[in-house]
């Protein structure tokens, strides 16, 4: 039961923060391609591949918390429908480079952002472990 709460509490706040970007106004941009929607998408996929990368290689993280996190605030937070129902929108329009070009830059920048997210958390944890190992080294030589 505990964990639908966390799930609960992390859609709660995925979705607010999610309803609070899309309504940004991002001053001289006047393009076809919807950017809040972009960076929406983007920034969640950098973070879902940051914290469990960090979950479950390097930390023990509790599974409430984690189902809280992944499934409820970033499952809440990112919106694949809406870049669906966006890029429609365009096609039926008659915007079909800006269409092929928002899903492409999509894909290409989501994966490449979930790519980054697991390789700095590895970098980061390594650097922190390395400087536990060398810190107890020095503790058990004195």
């Amino acid at each position: 039961m505990k964990k639908y709460i966390f799930i609960a509490c992390g859609g709660f706040l995925g979705a607010i923060l999610r309803f609070a970007v899309k309504g940004w106004q991002i001053p001289g941009y006047n393009e076809n391609i919807p950017l809040n929607t972009l960076i929406i998408n983007v920034v969640g996929s950098f973070l879902l591949a940051l914290i469990l990368t960090i979950a479950y290689e390097v930390r023990d993280m509790n599974a409430d918390v984690r189902l809280g996190i992944a499934t409820g605030f970033l499952g809440a937070f990112t919106t694949f429908s809406t870049l669906c129902k966006e890029t429609v929108a365009l096609l039926k329009n008659g915007e079909y480079f800006s269409a092929l070009s928002y899903v492409t830059v999509s894909v290409m920048l989501g994966f490449a952002a979930a790519y980054f997210g697991m390789v700095l958390a590895c970098e980061t944890v390594s650097k922190v472990l390395g400087k536990e190992e060398e810190e107890a080294e020095g503790d058990n030589e004195n």
